[in-house]
């Protein structure tokens, strides 16, 4: 051993350094400094310890007065404290805290009447705080493979995460499950959306056979009377098919979503246009610019796309709908001799591309584009490009709606949400003002 670590020694400097082989002492001092917690990473700590610790025996001093009129014939306490259970170290965001519960004992002879007691603050079993347990899926839906877990865990939060690892993510994506089947059977009587926003995300699926391996979302956002967004739905449906989307939005009119939506955004998939129609009539149609702008310039050749894209946003971003619809007659005349497809790509949805304008102006910006849903699962692509896609349609369902309710917190408000009230009331917004404050 000792002539294979000599060997070892006398290599040259470039190659690895052998894990028997003593550290270079500044390298010591590097690792040493950036593990060792900072005076105020520990007086954080140490706070937190004792706070936990209070709290803790404070539940356990109000559940004993609680019971105190509980005697036995000698006029002694039938609820009475009974000694320390075993420390139990908690994994929180200040690091690991060692707590120590006290025991309570109820000496009834009537096993029957007996009264236990649970802290509220610390539960049975529990080895991590609930930011822990938030932070597990954030890592996992960022890309951070299960494999990486005890480390990336590690540094953030201590030594104490070391027991974390692929298993815990496992077991997570199976309650995730049981959270997405109770989220898509919620009571959406007591809501109203005045927009909502729809798209179709495809993923590959590992672990199914060739027939099954692309898979497409559905996905419908919406923005609710107070300006709020949140996501309504998520479905695995066969690709943005008319069926499909029907399916979707019968299912929610069908949990108390009868109010028809004031508009709906998405792309030119045919599919949910032709569902929308026949499930919510009276909602009003705005083709996404982003992705129109996109389809136009894909039948254009390069070295005329930047030009042509400052001629389409021209037309959307027009202070009316007299100039979008001037702006829109240049950019056909301008390139349809030598551009026809592009054209009438553009044209064949002229109206509804223009339907903004009849919303209020301060809400444009959110209604121009399905860019609410392409920027908030941009992150799922990310984690299919890490791991080469999902193993089951299930586990991209469940990952979906894990994801979307993380970014959800973040989502902002729509600009001018005060506006949404008179559009309620059926009031008439042209080119973006209200008519009566016109």
């Amino acid at each position: 051993m000792s002539k294979t670590t000599t060997a070892k020694r006398t290599a040259p400097v470039h190659h690895t350094t052998p894990v028997d082989e003593p550290l270079d002492q500044e390298v010591l001092e590097f690792r040493e400094n950036f593990e060792a917690r900072s005076p105020l990473d520990e007086l954080v700590r140490t706070g937190a310890q004792r706070m936990l610790q209070a709290a803790i025996d404070a539940e356990v001093n109000e559940f004993i007065a609680q019971h105190a009129d509980r005697c036995d014939e000698q006029g002694r306490r039938l609820v009475v404290r009974n000694g320390r259970l075993p420390s139990r170290e908690i994994l929180t965001g200040a690091g690991p805290l060692e707590v120590v519960q006290p025991r309570v004992r109820d000496r009834s002879p009537d096993p029957e009447n007996r009264v236990t007691f649970s802290p509220s603050v610390l539960p049975p079993y529990l080895r991590k705080s609930k930011a822990i347990e938030e932070l597990i899926p954030w890592l996992y839906l960022k890309g951070v493979s299960t494999g990486d877990f005890g480390d990336a865990l590690q540094a953030l939060v201590g030594e104490g995460a070391k027991g974390l690892s692929a298993n815990v993510v496992v077991r997570l994506k199976e309650t995730w499950g049981q959270e997405y089947d109770a989220w898509m059977r919620r009571d959406l009587s007591s809501t109203q959306y005045v927009y909502v926003w729809a798209d179709g995300i495809y993923a590959n699926v590992r672990l199914e056979d060739d027939a099954n391996q692309k898979q497409c979302l559905l996905v419908l956002m919406g923005a609710t009377t107070d300006g709020r967004k949140e996501l309504i739905g998520v479905i695995d449906g066969y690709r943005e098919s008319k069926q499909s989307w029907r399916e979707f939005l019968l299912d929610l009119q069908q949990r108390g979503l009868t109010i028809d939506p004031k508009l709906a955004v998405g792309d030119g998939a045919l599919g949910f246009w032709a569902a929308l129609r026949e499930v919510f009539p009276t909602t009003g149609e705005q083709r996404c610019w982003v992705h129109k702008t996109a389809n136009v310039l894909n039948k254009m050749p390069r070295s005329v796309q930047p030009k042509a894209k400052a001629d389409l946003h021209e037309i959307w971003q027009a202070e009316t709908r007299e100039e979008a619809n001037t702006s829109f007659d240049h950019f056909l005349e301008k390139y349809a001799a030598k551009y026809e497809a592009a054209c009438e790509c553009l044209k064949k949805d002229r109206d509804v591309l223009l339907t903004f304008y009849d919303f209020p102006a301060e809400h444009w910006r959110h209604l121009r584009t399905t860019n609410p849903i392409e920027s908030t699962f941009a992150t799922i692509r990310l984690r299919h490009r890490r791991t080469k896609g999902n193993g089951t349609r299930r586990a991209s369902l469940t990952m979906m709606f894990k994801l979307a309710q993380s970014a959800q917190k973040g989502w902002r408000r729509l600009n001018g949400h005060a506006l949404i009230t008179p559009l309620l009331e059926g009031k008439t917004f042209q080119d973006g003002l209200l008519q009566d404050a016109a």
